[in-house]
């Protein structure tokens, strides 16, 4: 490349949507790069830096050409057998051919001939000129526009003294004022939405020392809008920019106090605002008395302000607002947004002392007036199936006061959805119930259930605190299962608009983190009895499969391996979930083990000739029909390792268990050398059937070690 100087790229819009804005940034500058390179004006070696702020996206390129490179291209025309006759001379097609390429009759001397599969085939060769910075970056700005990922399109009319009549209209995310093409100081002249490039721009509304902001060149594009335009162009800067001003308010206002931490609520006020500004704000102390919950949800949700907690994680009542303008005097702003606030809380106090007028349990039959889902029924009858599957499932545990209270929590559970403060606040179901239940006098550990009993609520949530917020956990989500997969509601591809992944992985999670003794499959079956007749398909297979699924993927996630993996899950006679653990690990010590790859692949051959044997064997050997020295070495050490093995095992030292079975090695070996094991006379062979029976059976109780086998 010559003369390669580095290029700034930037549209100038109206306010862009604030949740949208670090993607469209990232896509904005990642596309005009990737044109770039593809066409040869910049490389591997060109650094790029995307700039988003409320009313800009822009890129910033490093070493960028003021033209490509020229490139040789070799164009495969025809077989030489097509394009000459028998005398070499070029046939009508070729000369035709050639002539569609903008050449003629003179460059039939300089065709290559190369092989091409069977036949030999003419080569033109030409060299393309490189396309220039202006061609390229059209081309590039284009196809970067073209594919944003706009939330919503508007279309609006162009500011236009176009000579012909009538009104030019633009789509595009926001209407764009102003575009900038900078190659080092020289302007490129490119154009998009009706805009001609240039090198002014603008900065802060209200706080710009100029405007416009005229550009020197690509490299002073961020200092310039910093120092004249009073903008941080840069997203992450601002993002950082605003997290060092709250940390720095919430320590003068001392006792420990910090911003509450919500990583979304960050990126989308860094969307809002072009140079940050932190102030520190109060409301009224009598508004703690609400669930601070309720509060915290009122100020991010509706305000965008930043709650500030204390040591314990208490609420204070003190808050933080990032605000986009810096005046000398800030009490005019405080006070605006002190006002704004209170409306808000006191909306909040209202909801939460109108809805404890009544207590949970009166409010269950109203559930019944509430639709889940036409094919399912009501809430009231959901609620019903919930509270018979968690019976079930706390009698399991062999507990009547669990049963009681499990049984009591999934009645109440989703009361607290016909309340006025969930109405308004969605996201505060669980979390209300859990209130209210306390105020209405309910033990501790109903009222924590029905909080608990959405989690986990995604990924890396917690599990329910108790055990009868586990039971109704399962039983809340089995009976989702169930029911969405009772009328095919299955999910498909990245379509999952009921979540039944996340449900299927948290009754995964709790099975095994909880180490429950429960076996899935009898869950899923108790599950679908709560139905009565209202489903006529039994699901009850298809949803064990998705299940096992589920669990395979957790258990890839914490950092075994497919084969890993489906040796412990396919363990011979595997029911509780709650020993998988440990029969990772205890697989994984086995894999290392010099003697590991030849059992696996004994184990794989026992498998296949149980499989095709017409005999089915049982696990049963007897001393006396073991004729070949092989086989009665082979039994001999089962003798001595299957009893220490089995032993291990029930002491639940999985991995001792599985790595005595190395000792079985050589006599494994030496049998398959030795023994015919499809001996012609029956019961020598029924009995060297049952020898392999009893030693697969052995060897899969941890983990069904054919997994292993390459």
């Amino acid at each position: 490349m010559h003369n390669n100087k580095n290029l700034l790229v930037e549209l100038f819009v109206e306010e862009l949507p604030p949740k949208a804005l670090k993607k469209l940034g990232d896509a904005f500058a990642g596309v005009l790069r990737d044109q770039l390179v593809a066409q040869g004006l910049a490389d591997a070696a060109s650094v790029l830096t995307a700039f988003a702020s409320p009313r800009r996206l822009a890129a910033h390129l490093t070493n960028v050409a003021v033209q490509a490179a020229d490139k040789a291209v070799s164009q495969k025309l025809m077989p030489v057998a097509v394009g000459l006759d028998a005398a070499g001379n070029a046939t009508p097609a070729l000369l035709k051919k050639l002539g569609a390429l903008g050449a003629d009759a003179s460059a039939v001397a300089g065709l290559k001939r190369a092989p091409d599969g069977k036949a030999e085939a003419l080569f033109y060769e030409s060299t393309v000129t490189g396309a220039t910075l202006a061609e390229g970056l059209q081309k590039a700005l284009a196809e970067a526009i073209a594919k944003l990922p706009i939330p919503k399109v508007m279309s609006y009319q162009l500011e236009t003294n176009c000579e012909l009549p009538g009104w030019s209209s633009v789509s595009f995310v926001r209407p764009a004022h102003g575009l900038v093409a900078l190659h080092g100081s020289d302007v490129i002249a490119v154009e998009a939405l009706g805009l001609k490039s240039g090198r002014d721009t603008h900065g802060h509304r209200f706080e710009a020392k100029l405007d416009p902001v005229v550009l020197r060149d690509a490299d002073s594009y961020a200092q310039q809008l910093a120092d004249e335009g009073a903008v941080i162009a840069g997203f992450g800067m601002r993002r950082s920019e605003i997290a060092r001003q709250l940390a720095a308010a919430a320590a003068k206002v001392g006792g420990g106090a910090r911003p509450i931490e919500d990583d979304a609520l960050l990126d989308e006020v860094t969307a809002l605002v072009e140079r940050p500004n932190v102030l520190t704000c109060a409301f009224e102390s009598e508004f703690l008395a609400v669930p601070q919950e309720c509060l915290i949800l009122t100020m991010k949700a509706n305000q965008k302000y930043f709650p500030l907690v204390d040591a314990q994680d208490k609420l204070t009542n003190r808050f933080l607002v990032v605000s986009n303008i810096t005046p000398d005097d800030a009490s005019a702003v405080i006070e605006g947004n002190e006002r704004v606030v209170r409306p808000r809380l006191a909306d909040a106090k209202f909801f939460f002392d109108q809805d404890r007028k009544k207590s949970l349990a009166s409010r269950v039959e109203s559930l019944g007036k509430v639709v889940y889902h036409n094919k399912l029924g009501t809430q009231g009858e959901r609620v019903t199936r919930v509270m018979d599957i968690a019976r079930a499932i706390a009698e399991k545990l062999g507990d009547a006061k669990l049963a009681a209270q499990a049984t009591q929590a999934a009645q109440l559970a989703k009361a607290d959805l016909v309340t006025d403060m969930v109405g308004e606040f969605p996201e505060l179901q669980g979390t209300m119930g859990r209130y209210y239940a306390l105020h209405d006098g309910l033990d501790a550990a109903v009222a924590d259930a029905i909080e608990d009993h959405y989690k986990p609520r995604f990924a890396g949530d917690t599990l329910p605190r108790g055990e009868v917020g586990v039971v109704v956990a399962l039983a809340d989500k089995l009976e989702t299962l169930v029911g969405m997969f009772g009328i095919g509601n299955l999910p498909t591809g990245d379509r999952d608009p009921f979540a039944l992944r996340r449900h299927a992985l948290g009754v995964v999670r709790m099975l095994v983190e909880r180490a429950l003794p429960l076996h899935y499959y009898e869950l899923t079956r108790l599950a679908f009895e709560a139905f009565g007749p209202l489903l006529a398909k039994d699901p009850s297979v298809e949803l064990d499969e998705f299940l096992v699924e589920r669990l395979k993927g957790y258990l890839k996630d914490t950092g075994h391996s497919v084969s890993e993996v489906d040796a412990a899950v396919y363990a011979r006679k595997l029911t509780e979930w709650s020993s998988l653990p440990k029969r990772l690990t205890a697989v994984r010590a086995f894999a290392a083990l010099p003697e590991a790859p030849a059992l696996a692949a004994a184990n794989k051959r026992i498998g296949n000739i149980l499989k095709k044997s017409p005999e089915a064997a049982d696990a049963h050997v007897s001393e006396v029909l073991l004729q070949e020295p092989a086989e009665k070495a082979l039994f001999a050490a089962m003798q001595q390792v299957v009893p220490a093995a089995d032993a291990r095992f029930d002491a639940g030292d999985y991995t001792a268990s599985l790595q005595s079975l190395a000792a079985l090695r050589a006599p494994v070996d030496a049998f398959f050398d030795g023994v015919m094991v499809n001996a012609e006379q029956l019961d020598l062979r029924l009995n060297r059937l049952g020898l392999l029976k009893s030693l697969h059976e052995a060897m899969n109780r941890v983990a069904q070690l054919e997994r292993l086998a390459t």
